[in-house]
């Protein structure tokens, strides 16, 4: 690729993702993310590696990984001049821009290891449109449900039979949980059915270990400093894990999925494959294995050990974060239930039958 057209299609990624950030509740973070333009005139290491950014920056969530090495230094209390900028005090745009090239020269080490791989913000409010999928395939499929995650992270949404959800006026989840799941919700709510969660894991390439402060901490760094909120699902979640751990394999997707597929299925039970914005980090071959797997598991799907995959993805074409779901027998076709905000602060719910 000529070299222009390189870091002309990393500025656009830039200034996509600082406009996505302002327009979703986190302007500051905005002009963090949209002061990196700043460094693509190569002064620094970081600068130097994002001009010439390989792959696809915006696929590839490329501005969000350095934003949780410049919120991970806030955090950390390494150095706190970003601090009056995530708390809305500095909005001057031109200010920001100096003050990020200024922190990143002097930081420039340390945050170069932030863009080796993306971020993982393991929301656990993204587990409001799983559950509602769960409704929905309830009334279908009955409510035995083993569930099964992909790029679980810290396995945040492997605890969510441990989850309080009121999804519009549906209640699911035991009522003294301290993670409360309770989103905007816009359209008809999903239908009150039962759900029992008989077993759930995960994997993940690099799991993140809640039980270690540096590593919840590095979770925390990658969630908008101003949705003061979703820091507050983490610290839930790292209270539920100190009860009983959540079970997150390091293991390949597609490794996962063919174990998983293979394994025994309780009679009377859904086996369902979930994911929440992960199907876009994973290379394609990975993605092509598991759409085979499932396609084949399905057809030896029954009624007495059925068959689901749901998904929370991001549309490439009109990037809407839709909630889509697919089970055997019976519905083997995507069926669209819904759109959700990327951190799950709303969903549209279509009130399918």
């Amino acid at each position: 690729m000529n070299p222009i057209m390189e870091i002309e299609e990393v500025a656009r990624a830039i200034e996509w993702q600082a406009d996505h950030a302002a327009n979703n509740g986190a302007p500051c973070t905005g002009r963090v993310v949209r002061a990196q333009l700043r460094l693509l005139d190569g002064a620094t290491q970081v600068g130097r590696r994002i001009a010439s950014w390989p792959g696809k920056p915006l696929e590839d969530a490329l501005p969000l990984r350095l934003a949780g090495g410049h919120h991970n230094l806030v955090l950390t209390g390494r150095d706190t001049r970003l601090g009056p900028v995530y708390r809305g005090e500095l909005t001057d745009q031109a200010e920001v821009d100096a003050l990020v090239l200024s922190v990143t020269r002097e930081h420039d080490a340390d945050l170069l290891p932030w863009l080796d791989g993306p971020p993982q913000t393991n929301e656990a409010g993204r587990s409001a449109s799983i559950m509602a999928a769960l409704l929905w395939l309830s009334q279908r499929l009955g409510p035995h449900f083993e569930l099964n995650e992909l790029g679980a992270s810290a396995g945040v949404n492997t605890m969510m039979e441990r989850f309080f959800f009121d999804l519009g006026g549906t209640r699911a989840g035991p009522e003294e949980s301290p993670m409360r799941i309770i989103p905007e919700w816009r359209g008809p709510p999903p239908p009150q059915a039962g759900v029992e969660i008989t077993g759930i894991r995960g994997c993940d390439r690099a799991p993140v270990n809640l039980a270690d402060p540096e590593a919840a901490l590095r979770l925390k760094s990658y969630v908008w400093a101003e949705v003061t909120e979703r820091i507050g699902r983490i610290d839930a979640a790292i209270a539920l894990a100190g009860r009983k751990a959540p079970d997150v394999l390091p293991m390949d997707a597609a490794e996962f999925v063919a174990r998983r597929l293979a394994a025994p299925q309780a009679e009377g039970t859904t086996r369902v494959v979930f994911h929440s914005i992960v199907w876009q980090y994973l290379p394609g071959e990975t993605r092509t294995r598991i759409e085979e797997m499932m396609a084949a598991a399905g057809q030896r799907a029954d009624t007495t050990r059925r068959l689901a995959w749901v998904m929370l993805e991001t549309n490439r074409q009109t990037f809407r974060h839709e909630l889509s779901v697919r089970y055997w027998p019976g519905g083997a076709e995507p069926r669209i239930l819904g759109t959700a905000h990327a951190h799950g602060a709303w969903v549209e719910w279509f009130g399918l039958d």
